[in-house]
């Protein structure tokens, strides 16, 4: 990696700080490549280079994340889609039910004693929502199945 690389990726870093800090704010490309240093159009490519994902999908998962945290603290599912910066109800339980692979209505009502067991920080890892190639079950099945490991592990 040249010197280039490396301050390209700090600058980088700050713009996906500010969309880890700021999620709930309205952020839209423009903004975040003015964090960066870069024109709008240079800043999602070489995000997507660094990152394996474009920076809108980036936000949105960072928002998912932390609805599915409030919806596991009993927020109601309008109260979690306002809260984390989404303005449309259907939009955000489209991309929810997209990325998590159940409704965010389904996903409240279901039990999460394991994760309430569990340390925030371990919960924060094994919860996190991935886009998998595998559809979009692929981040439900995949925290279930981390959970459920890390269930078994701390019961033996």
């Amino acid at each position: 990696m040249t010197p280039q690389d490396l301050e390209e990726l700090v600058l980088l870093r700050r713009a996906r700080d500010l969309m880890d800090r700021e999620y709930a704010a309205p952020l839209d490309v423009p903004t975040m490549a003015r964090k960066a240093l870069m024109s709008p159009a240079h800043f999602s490519r070489r995000f997507r280079a660094a990152y394996g994902e474009t920076p809108y999908c980036y936000l949105m998962t960072r928002r998912i994340e932390r609805a599915m945290a409030l919806l596991r603290g009993g927020a109601s599912v309008t109260d979690a889609c306002m809260a984390v910066g989404c303005t449309s109800l259907g939009s955000f339980s489209a991309k929810f039910a997209e990325i998590v692979g159940e409704p965010p209505s389904v996903y409240r009502s279901r039990e999460h004693a394991a994760v309430k067991a569990m340390p925030p920080c371990v919960a924060q890892v094994l919860t996190r929502p991935a886009r998998g190639a595998t559809g979009a079950s692929a981040g439900a099945a995949g925290a279930s199945s981390r959970i459920g490991e890390a269930s078994a592990r701390a019961s033996s």
